[in-house]
């Protein structure tokens, strides 16, 4: 870490899932260029760069938004359907990412409070979940899904309710709701999200995790980083930028450094 670089000290940690711990992102993308191909279609990196970390219907829109002249029957609904079945083979085999076991069995070993904020839907989380225990045993039940009835409709990254949810309920933290400007968050609250740490891959998340007033560790996927211009271009920036889990060092956050 650069000497002119001061991190804050970090008490709390919260992860993203897709696209950060496992490789499912990889799925997302095979199931639906399956399904576009029979009308020579494709969901490009460009295309997929605005569906990271949208709610489900959102990212299917804003999908279906660029295939215009797709057949009548293929609407949100049935793109929806269609992938389903294709996606459940495919998610009791998704790898976890470079980094991300060794990172998380660490930060719950040390005793570090930890949750995870996805926005899965719980019944998908289940798939990708359930033949990793080694990784997600350590969150503890301590997870927020897109449909668990903790969001208000429409409120999804880059909303910060996610990560205020799962500090607050899972957590036991009094962090206030709404973005970390508004008016009616206390200076204490404040206090309590600074000292939060966000994981995240997609803008999105990203976007989410400073509008809670959080430090916010990205780790984007590198096809993401090599578009530039507007897939990456928002007003909030990451704290730190990494090519992978791999390269995290927990000590220049005031965590407990890895055993040697």
């Amino acid at each position: 870490m650069p000497q002119d670089v001061q991190r804050p000290k970090i008490d709390y940690v919260i992860f993203d899932m897709d696209g950060l711990l496992i490789d499912s992102e990889r799925v997302y993308g095979d199931v639906t260029n399956e399904l576009l191909a029979p009308y020579g279609k494709e969901m490009t990196w460009d295309i997929k760069a605005g569906l990271m970390g949208k709610p489900e219907r959102e990212a299917a829109a804003h999908l279906l938004s660029f295939f215009p002249d797709l057949p009548p029957h293929f609407t949100i609904d049935y793109y929806l359907e269609a992938r389903r079945p294709l996606q459940d083979q495919r998610w009791p085999s998704v790898p976890p990412l470079p980094g991300a076991i060794k990172l998380v069995r660490h930060l719950h070993a040390h005793g570090v409070p930890i949750a995870l904020a996805t926005g899965s839907q719980r019944r998908n989380f289940e798939l990708k979940s359930s033949h990793l225990g080694e990784l997600f045993d350590c969150f503890e039940g301590r997870v927020v899904c897109a449909d668990d009835g903790l969001l208000a409709p429409g409120r999804g990254k880059p909303h910060p309710d996610i990560f205020l949810v799962a500090a607050e309920r899972f957590l036991k933290l009094d962090v206030g709701q709404g973005e970390v400007q508004e008016g009616h968050v206390s200076e204490k609250q404040r206090e309590v999200r600074a000292k939060g740490l966000v994981f995240e891959d997609g803008v999105p998340g990203m976007q989410a995790g400073k509008r809670a007033g959080m430090s916010v560790v990205w780790v984007p996927d590198a096809n993401l980083l090599s578009l530039g211009g507007e897939a990456t271009s928002v007003d909030e920036q990451a704290d730190l930028t990494l090519k992978s889990l791999e390269e995290f060092v927990p000590e220049e956050w005031g965590l407990p450094p890895y055993d040697s």
